[in-house]
């Protein structure tokens, strides 16, 4: 019969490692390599979650079953977040108003803004992952992502979406880059319709609204404030106001060069949102040989 041996403590383990030789220091694992400085790491429930040093700055999250893919937090180095989840005093018919977010009020004749369902709803729904990258300059994570009619499941459009996070070269702030490529299926013309409602959106925390917390909005162009801002084609976007009892901080809203009718429209509000607007005057279609390639840069 086999001896049954005595089960022993943690303390006591340690004493016979001892006993029997164990070295009190480990050697060096002489092929262990570094750690990258700037990681994205998937997560449970559709969720990735993109650090520096250990700190999280941001989590893309991307469930299937939600309207759409959104970022939530985004995170500085004075720790709380940025930007928030809803309207501060309407937080029933603006709960799509996800932190940092893309989409469109209209493609098509179908609504993607809110997130009501039914007739003429439409919403962006996450196919698969197509790869995570880490470094010590940046992370990227690109995703498949398809516009669909809730209606009859018809899609719209067919998204590659890059997103990179790169810290600036000091470390006190980061940038996050997003590259969307949009075709439309096989012998069909998609159009984001005029709107001053997409592509990309933040909804800042309350503190730093201009009601709220007596923030900031400031446009390239030196204009401030809703007043002045709204609507206003200009290169970039800024929302900054109090975060912390002594610290401030904000996010930068950049629109690339590139991009079809730049500088664009932003839709801003003194509420705390912001939005570059990708079609307010002048539609924009996307074919299935020609795609629609826009990128966007967001610096808390």
């Amino acid at each position: 019969m086999r001896a049954t041996l005595p089960l022993l403590s943690f303390s006591a383990l340690c004493g016979l490692m001892t006993v029997l030789g164990a070295p009190d220091e480990k050697p060096p694992l002489p092929d262990a390599k570094p750690i990258p400085l700037v990681q994205v790491t998937p997560l449970p429930d559709y969720q990735a979650s993109f650090t520096f040093r250990g700190h999280e700055l941001t989590r893309f999250r991307f469930d299937p079953a939600a309207k759409r893919p959104f970022w939530y937090p985004a995170q500085t180095s004075l720790a709380p977040s940025v930007i928030r989840m809803g309207h501060p005093h309407d937080p029933i018919s603006h709960r799509h108003h996800y932190g940092i977010w893309m989409t469109h009020n209209i493609v098509s004749g179908i609504n993607f803004w809110d997130d009501e369902h039914g007739k003429g709803k439409g919403s962006i729904q996450h196919q698969k992952v197509l790869g995570y990258w880490d470094g010590d300059e940046s992370a990227m994570m690109m995703t498949l992502n398809h516009w669909v009619s809730e209606e009859d499941g018809e899609v719209l459009l067919i998204e590659k979406r890059h997103m990179e996070v790169r810290p600036v070269p000091d470390a006190s702030s980061w940038l996050l880059i997003v590259d969307s490529e949009f075709l439309a299926p096989n012998g069909q013309t998609t159009t984001f319709e005029g709107s001053g409602f997409g592509l990309m959106s933040a909804r800042m925390a309350r503190s730093i609204g201009v009601h709220d917390g007596g923030g900031r909005i400031l446009n390239s162009e030196g204009q401030v404030n809703e007043e002045q801002v709204f609507r206003k084609p200009a290169r970039w976007c800024d929302y900054s106001g109090r975060l912390t009892v002594d610290g401030f901080a904000g996010i930068t809203l950049m629109n690339h060069p590139g991009n079809p009718n730049h500088p664009t429209a932003y839709h801003v509000r003194n509420d705390g949102w912001m939005c570059n607007a990708l079609s307010l005057e002048k539609p924009v279609a996307v074919g299935d040989a020609s795609p629609l390639h826009v990128r966007h840069g967001l610096c808390p």
